[in-house]
């Protein structure tokens, strides 16, 4: 393809953006083309993703030449930060910085920012219901992309705002699948009563991203909100049963009592549940399941992920009493 539009994917080997390479791949005649940008060109992802045909190129965003020489004759980028490595909401939007200078530099005609809510519109640093973190923020991952959001907007780049929601990987991934009690029981543990929790296939954000640029001016300048299925904490347990074979409950505690669970980002994460559960109607308003399949017609809801992902979710095994214990 001469002439085929390149799109340059920032952390390609990753969970947003190994979707999206994999989607413009896939589309053979789509009219587009892949540059997958990785701080480690040799790795095994990476060459993975070479080998189905993808031009993989180094780039680190704590390297900001290294992005502008990336995103040169791209037509778009795919932009996206990584707050779980360095739990640092300044290096986020510092590296939003390098992205959105790079893309400005390079002239690109379409770019998507992978982004979420700054919470502090709703929650203001003087608001007590929930502690601020970091003398500066409510939920450090999410404030600071939501932050970063006016980085790219005051460049006057073509952009469209992606808000992505919570990852199904996470029960694989981050230490959220169901876990044994003391009773031997199965559970998941979220703070959100009887509230919905948007969910989505992480895949499924780089394949609604393509969607995005397919679409290409009908989608710059606006923020687009997606979500595979928005589920309480309940019909997720009922999902996880049937998919599991085995029951699975709902444990709802407060997110006070989530803050103190101890492990790094506990507080963080305690506070966005927390918001998503007291701004149910702003969180789930903005990440429309329709939007979503529209951009993306293979989009997975919950029990079509459990059914491919199911044997990754790991699972304790019940412990059985020998006889004559």
């Amino acid at each position: 393809m001469a002439h085929a539009k390149i799109i340059a994917v920032v952390g390609a080997t990753g969970a947003q953006g190994s979707g999206l390479v994999r989607a413009i791949l896939a589309d053979k005649g789509g009219g587009f083309t892949v540059r997958a940008l990785t701080r480690n060109p040799g790795s095994e992802k990476a060459k993975e993703l070479a080998k189905l045909g993808a031009e993989v190129v180094p780039a680190d965003v704590d390297d900001a030449e290294s992005l502008k020489k990336a995103f040169r004759g791209a037509y778009g980028a795919f932009c996206v930060t990584f707050f779980w490595e360095h739990f640092s909401p300044e290096k986020e939007l510092d590296h939003a910085r390098a992205m959105a200078h790079a893309a400005n530099d390079a002239g690109l005609q379409h770019v998507i920012w992978s982004s979420l809510e700054d919470t502090r519109r709703w929650v203001p640093l003087e608001d007590n219901r929930m502690p601020t973190l970091m003398g500066k923020y409510k939920v450090p991952h999410l404030d600071a992309k939501g932050e970063a959001d006016h980085v790219f907007t005051d460049l006057g780049l073509p952009v469209t705002i992606l808000l992505t929601s919570f990852y199904w990987e996470n029960l694989i991934y981050f230490g959220m699948g169901p876990k044994r009690g003391a009773d031997g029981k199965l559970a998941i543990t979220f703070p959100m009563g009887d509230k919905r929790l948007p969910g989505i296939a992480a895949g499924d954000i780089g394949r609604c991203a393509y969607g995005i640029f397919r679409r290409g001016k009908e989608y710059i300048g606006k923020t687009v909100g997606i979500a595979g299925e928005r589920l309480t904490g309940e019909e997720m347990a009922i999902a996880l049963t049937k998919a599991l074979g085995e029951d699975v409950r709902y444990n709802d505690i407060s997110p006070e009592a989530y803050r103190r669970l101890g492990f790094p980002g506990a507080d963080d994460l305690g506070n966005m549940f927390q918001f998503k559960r007291d701004f149910e109607d702003v969180f789930c308003g903005a990440r429309n399941p329709g939007v979503a399949r529209s951009l993306n017609p293979s989009l997975q809801t919950f029990a079509d992920w459990l059914e491919k992902n199911k044997s990754r979710i790991p699972v304790e095994e019940e412990k059985r009493r020998a006889s004559g214990e």
